[in-house]
């Protein structure tokens, strides 16, 4: 399965097709630091890895596989020992580090844990020299403006398509 970030899909050769298609909006952060995150952000480790992807399962913040903590660190907010929040870094280009999977169980939204964990991903990203940016669905409209208040831009308007060839698992 490939994952490709693109405005239009183009003819696709046989035996490929597309398993979902999501319209999305990459983000570019252009704010400032100042906020505080908090002192309840804990650094996430492959130990948490099941919860990580029980929260991502539940709540669909995009892709998230088992080996994904690997890519970068993720922060978490916890409700007693119950890992409740979180969102990490994925995705890195030279100069520019992807926030991703930033998510929020349902039973705690309104609580700014986005807003700090948001804001602790995006400190560790500048504290290196390089650019947050981040893809958010257009249609999750709350979010994207959480992201603006928090002085993140969008820079493009993109479709994230899917792809599986047929016989791949």
């Amino acid at each position: 399965m490939g994952i490709f970030f693109l405005d239009a899909l183009p003819p696709l050769s046989a035996g490929w097709r597309v398993l979902r298609e999501i319209p999305l909006a990459q983000m570019v952060w252009n704010g400032s630091v100042d906020i505080e995150d908090g002192n309840e952000v804990e650094t996430l480790s492959l130990a948490d890895v099941d919860e990580m992807l029980a929260l991502t399962e539940l709540t669909k913040p995009g892709p998230f596989g088992k080996r994904t903590p690997e890519l970068g660190t993720y922060l978490g907010i916890r409700d007693g020992r119950r890992l409740v929040a979180m969102a990490g870094e994925r995705l890195q280009l030279p100069g520019f580090t992807e926030v991703s999977a930033v998510c929020t169980h349902p039973e705690f939204q309104g609580r700014g844990f986005a807003r700090r964990l948001i804001t602790a991903v995006v400190r560790r990203i500048v504290e290196r020299g390089e650019t947050p940016f981040l893809h958010v669905a257009r249609e999750n409209v709350r979010a994207i403006r959480v992201y603006e208040e928090l002085g993140f831009r969008t820079r493009i308007l993109q479709t994230a398509f899917a792809l599986r060839r047929e016989g791949e698992v």
